[in-house]
């Protein structure tokens, strides 16, 4: 954690920001060790040029996030008192300027906590922190890749449960508590998201909601579930089908298995971000089925379901060695249901690496 504090320290130095303030959890057990989900309460990382960092959080947290290895200043609060008094204090023992420029979250800070900073200091100026903290948790260090191997292992196991789970009359609720079932007998500390498991027409959501719905002989089963280890994600997602499918169907699922492959080839370090999307997307339209991919290539995977980079086609950044993310092309027809195949991918310098390993021929459920 001090490495990674050390390097966030020279970014602020970089930018000649006096000091960073950060509230997002997940950021503050990035630099910190410090587990923490303070619902409404106030949790907040102060970060400096140069000087002793401290650490804002609920009284009832404080022996937790010393036991984490925190070693600097812990400034804890009951729930009757006001932290931003404190905190003032001890912002006002480091500066006697109200002038300087500071690093908040301007993706999740909420307005009224941004007011408590600026009232602080008058004069300053606040700019975004997320380009220095993405570019450091961007890049998997060997403890992170081996938490999210362990994660992608977990939500193989899963896939491997719901696909022996598929039974005619079964509905997607069923399948989505006896997933969840295993994965609390072997330990799971939690999943990445609410887990989803759609059949028949509503594969055909992208995003669609578990229901009653029951299984049907020619419908498609579409699982997509993550597992958290030691704080990170994985996030898996994979197509069945039950009793058998039509042509189309086939069609679809052979065009997206082939687009994920294509684009998993093209995701190499210093490739354009943009291009792996496009080299997905190109597949697909050019087998007719444009129309229906309506979603970028994927996402950035760590800390976060959802982080940095975005694997968008107009992105011009260049992948690094080091990074994690999803590759999940889709086709989604709603008069026909819809498929989707999703892996976690590791960017090493020779290229992908699958951490997801759930086989990927289409499977059709007897």
């Amino acid at each position: 954690m001090s490495q990674r504090l050390d390097n966030f320290t020279k970014w602020l130095n970089q930018n000649d920001y006096s000091f960073a303030f950060l509230t997002e959890p997940k950021n503050v057990f990035y630099f910190t060790g410090f587990m923490c989900d303070p619902h409404e309460r106030l949790l907040g990382l102060a970060v400096f040029q140069d000087g002793e960092p401290f650490l804002v959080c609920p009284n009832m947290e404080v022996s937790q996030a010393k036991q984490s290895g925190w070693p600097h200043l812990i400034i804890g609060y009951d729930d009757h008192e006001d932290p931003w008094k404190t905190i003032h204090s001890k912002m006002k023992e480091r500066f006697t300027s109200p002038s300087m420029k500071a690093a908040i979250e301007m993706d999740t800070l909420p307005y009224a906590r941004a007011q408590k900073l600026q009232q602080m200091f008058d004069h300053a100026q606040f700019f975004a922190a997320e380009p220095g903290v993405n570019q450091l948790r961007n890049i998997k260090d060997e403890t992170e890749l081996s938490s999210l191997r362990k994660a992608a292992e977990l939500a193989d196991f899963a896939i491997s449960v719901g696909a022996g789970a598929i039974k005619k009359g079964k509905t997607e609720q069923a399948l989505v508590a006896e997933i969840e079932y295993e994965l609390k007998k072997r330990g799971c500390e939690g999943m990445s998201f609410a887990t989803t498991v759609l059949t028949g027409d509503k594969t055909a959501a992208p995003h669609g909601h578990p229901s009653d719905r029951q299984i049907r002989e020619g419908d498609f089963v579409l699982f997509d579930l993550g597992v958290i280890v030691d704080g990170y994600c994985s996030d898996i997602t994979r197509t069945f089908a039950y009793k058998h499918i039509s042509d189309e169907q086939q069609k679809i699922y052979d065009t997206v298995l082939k687009a994920e492959e294509a684009a998993i080839r093209a995701a190499k370090p210093g490739t354009e971000i943009g291009a792996v999307d496009r080299a997905a997307r190109t597949l697909i339209t050019e087998a007719g089925y444009g129309d229906y991919f309506t979603h970028r290539i994927g996402h950035g995977l760590g800390l976060g379901i959802h982080e940095a980079p975005s694997m968008s086609s107009n992105n011009t950044a260049q992948l690094e060695t080091g990074m994690v993310f999803t590759i999940e092309p889709g086709i989604y027809v709603p008069s026909i249901g819809g498929v989707r195949i999703e892996d976690d991918i590791y960017l090493g310098e020779n290229g992908a690496e699958t951490l997801t390993n759930y086989p990927k021929t289409l499977q059709i459920i007897d």
